[in-house]
């Protein structure tokens, strides 16, 4: 269905642009993009290719298994159905890791395996567990820390300061992860009195 709404609206822009007159700023306009968009994949590829290596390095050295044992206590109030030192809550601890780093790029694949890990685990395979939904609501509200593609973006566009959205960012993520996991919390509460 987006595939038909964009290329409705690409035929539309085209069509008002030769009723108008405007079929060579559009032309240019198309190349010009064409050009920030190649100039800008080549920017995070590079970007993404650091930060998932690091990554790789911090799971093959056990860091990553370090830092999923410390974060036991919170995951296990998170994650209360969830057996600890379980598969799931160490793909959960990757994922989470890599989202707070900014890389959703690497936490994708994490996120993934942890979702099949706690199918595996759901009695009701039709419904998302608790801890899937309390999952998903962490993801979806936007925990990180270090706002990795952003920064990458104002760099490419030439701010002065591109990283001084690091302390708004985090203020923010905290404050939205917290009221995420308020939310999920008093949901689980009130479907478990159902």
């Amino acid at each position: 269905m987006l595939n038909y709404l964009w290329a409705g609206m690409i035929l539309l822009g085209i069509v008002v642009a030769a009723f108008t007159g405007n079929i060579p700023e559009v032309t240019q306009a198309a190349l010009e993009s064409a050009r920030t968009a190649v100039n800008l994949c080549i920017t995070l590829l590079g970007i993404i290719a650091m930060w998932t290596g690091l990554m790789a390095i911090a799971e093959k050295s056990g860091l990553v298994a370090g830092l999923a044992k410390r974060m036991t206590p919170l995951l296990s109030f998170l994650f209360p159905e969830l057996p600890r030192g379980g598969r799931a809550m160490e793909y959960i601890s990757t994922n989470f890791m890599a989202n707070i780093l900014g890389l959703g790029w690497a936490a994708t694949p994490a996120g993934i395996k942890a979702m099949q890990e706690m199918q595996k685990l759901c009695p009701d395979k039709t419904r998302a567990s608790n801890s899937m939904c309390m999952f998903m609501i962490i993801n979806m509200s936007s925990l990180q820390l270090v706002t990795v593609n952003v920064i990458a973006f104002r760099a490419q566009y030439g701010s002065a300061n591109p990283s001084e959205i690091i302390a708004p960012g985090i203020l923010v993520t905290i404050a939205t992860t917290i009221i995420a996991v308020i939310f999920a919390k008093v949901c689980e509460r009130r479907a478990d009195s159902a």
